[in-house]
């Protein structure tokens, strides 16, 4: 009976002694699961977030919507009044004479108090246009780029003596060059 009584207190002590190491152990896997658990919503939180920075797509159908309405009343609003230049006919620059450009062309003025102005300055604005197309050759004005540069020269250069008001285009109606 006394052995028993050992064994039983030796097994007590045995188990009293690993006691101690299972609260440490259940406050580290509480620990562990906390942190775990603050990860996973942490994850959830951001998620959330980043879907409501990104457009739905019946969001960005109506926004797409949305402004081409708002472009098209744009349009409808800027379109301005569009005077008529008479032809020009031109010897390209470095042709010798071998090289002829015709041109028709028309402004596209904003507001009605230009119009006054580009009647009364119609010679200037001749002379000018002669000028720069004279000045340009053949590989300047055959290719898309370079119409496009000379529309643009035009315009700025007309628009820098302009006082009442500036054009906004240069529509080439006719362009023929041999």
């Amino acid at each position: 009976m006394a052995e028993e009584k050992a064994a039983a207190a030796e097994v007590s002590a045995g188990a009293g002694g690993g006691s101690g190491q299972k609260p440490i152990l259940l406050i580290a896997l509480a620990v562990i699961n906390m942190l775990v658990v603050a990860g996973v919503g942490f994850m959830l939180y951001k998620g959330r977030q980043k879907e409501a920075a990104e457009p739905k797509i019946e969001h960005v159908i109506k926004g797409e919507a949305q402004a081409q309405a708002h472009e098209a009343t744009e349009q409808k609003e800027v379109i301005g009044k569009v005077i008529p230049l008479e032809t020009f006919i031109v010897n390209l620059a470095g042709s010798k004479g071998r090289k002829v450009a015709k041109v028709n062309m028309e402004l596209e003025v904003q507001g009605e108090h230009v119009l006054e102005e580009i009647e009364k300055r119609k010679a200037q604005i001749r002379d000018i246009i002669i000028i720069i197309l004279s000045s340009k050759s053949f590989e300047d004005v055959s290719s898309r780029e370079g119409k496009d540069n000379l529309r643009n020269e035009i315009k700025d250069t007309i628009n820098s003596f302009l006082v009442q008001g500036k054009i906004s285009n240069v529509f080439f109606t006719e362009f023929i060059y041999n």
